[in-house]
Formats: C-alpha cells, structure tokens, sequence
C-alpha cells in the first residue's frame, strides 16, 4: 500500500489516494511529513495512469490539524523562513500536479490543513469538517500560502476576518462563502469524492489535464490573454487519439470509451 511511515499511498484503477496519517498528532505537518508528501507528488507528477487524486487525513478527527508545532516552537527566523518555504514548495506541486486533486476534508483542517485543502482543486467538506487559519493566536501568520489562497477563494475582506481572528468555521459556513465546494454527510466525505473522481476519470484524460492548467495559468492573465491560451489548449487536444475516438463515438452513437 505504501512505502512511506506518515503517508498511506493507495491506487484505485485510476484514482489515487493519498492519505496524511498521523492520526495521534491529527495529521500535522512535520518536516518528515512535508518530505514524503513532496517525494509522492513528485511520482505522481509523471504517472499517467493515475487521472485523479484525492488527499485526505487518517483517522476520524482530522483532515489536517495544522503544521507540528512541536517542531516549530524553537525555530529561528532563519529555520521559520525554511519551513515556510518548504510548505509552500510541497503544496506548490499539489496545486501544480496535472491531474485534478480533490480533498476529501473530514474533521479538523487548521492552519497548514486549511492551507492544504486550498492547494486543492475541489474541496469536499464532511458536517463535522472545521476551518481556520489560527496562526495569529500562535503568535506567527500562515506560512503555507493561506494569506494568499485565502483571499483569492474568499475575497479579501472575508480572509482578512478568518485570518485576523483565527476563527474557527463550520463545514456550511466554509461552502457559504467558497472555502470549500460541497458539504456532504459526517463520514461521507471520501465516498464523494470518489464518486466525483470516477466520474472525472471517465472523461477525457489530457483534455482534463489541459483544462486544469488553462484555468490554473488563466487567473494571472488578462481575459484576452487567458482566452488566447485557451484556444492553444484546445488545439493541442486535436492532437490526442482519444479526441477522434470520444468524437467518433459521439457522432456514431457509442458509449464513451476509455483509453
């Protein structure tokens, strides 16, 4: 299942999932953890087999609870400024992976769990899911890119609240304001998002990937620029067999096949 001590990699047909588990430490992010998560994103990167990827955290209490404190409690300026970077570098690849990744959040997702939920492309939230970027509280501000991701999904004057005051949001108040996409059942996060990736995986698998990045690289362009990308995007899928064989079975009346 998997060669890693704090990740469990499990591959379903073509889904993966990736599972943070530490379940006695509520999934926190130490340096180890950080590391592996990195090594698996990178394998993941260059595996074509795999057209979806799910993260989520082991146990029942914990999407994430945040980043191990334990472990930053005696760092210097200088170890701070490297932790940060080396979070923002790991969830860098996560938002980066060209397959779509959909976080299956149950329970608690603090601090560098919220931050790890946003690198995400969709987020499934559970009843008992809970948000926050408590940093503040803790006498720091995010690290992992929540100052920036935050406000990007929420607006500025919504992240501003959350990110000032470190208040905790519930899984319908995180879907209420863009947070998180969807709320499903209390222990029903991972069967949507299962659901949801084997039916993005029944699609085609490079014109998904082409239209991740176009709305990934679009957010930094103007429109003219971003609809320019668009079109060489959409041509690069005339390129790819399973466009004339989807297009074929389309017209001829077929069910979708998947190569």
């Amino acid at each position: 299942m998997s060669e890693y001590e704090n990740l469990l990699i499990e591959h379903r047909d073509a889904l993966t999932i990736v599972t943070i588990n530490r379940p006695k430490a509520l999934n926190a992010l130490n340096s180890a953890t950080l590391t592996e998560l990195g090594s698996a994103l990178d394998a993941l990167a260059g595996d074509r087999h795999t057209r979806v990827v799910i993260v989520t955290g082991g146990g029942e209490k914990a999407f994430v609870a945040g980043a191990d404190i334990t472990e930053m409690r005696s760092l210097s300026p200088e170890g701070g400024r490297e932790f940060a970077r080396r979070g923002q570098r790991v969830f860098a690849q996560l938002e980066e992976l060209p397959q779509p990744v959909i976080a299956a959040v149950n329970g608690f997702a603090l601090g560098g769990g919220c931050e790890l939920a946003m690198a995400c492309d969709i987020r499934i939230a559970a009843e008992n899911a809970r948000f926050a970027q408590p940093e503040t509280g803790l006498g720091i501000t995010p690290g992992f890119g929540g100052t920036q991701r935050l406000r990007r999904l929420v607006g500025p004057g919504r992240a501003k609240e959350l990110l000032f005051t470190g208040d905790t949001i519930d899984a319908a108040e995180a879907v209420r304001i863009g947070l998180a996409d969807r709320l499903v059942p209390a222990g029903g996060a991972m069967a949507a998002a299962v659901a949801m990736a084997e039916k993005i995986a029944a699609k085609g698998a490079a014109a998904t990937r082409y239209t991740k990045v176009a709305v990934q690289r679009g957010a930094d362009m103007n429109l003219a620029a971003a609809t320019a990308y668009e079109a060489e995007v959409f041509a690069l899928c005339f390129a790819d067999p399973e466009q004339a064989q989807r297009m074929g079975d389309f017209v001829d009346k077929r069910p979708p096949r998947r190569t």
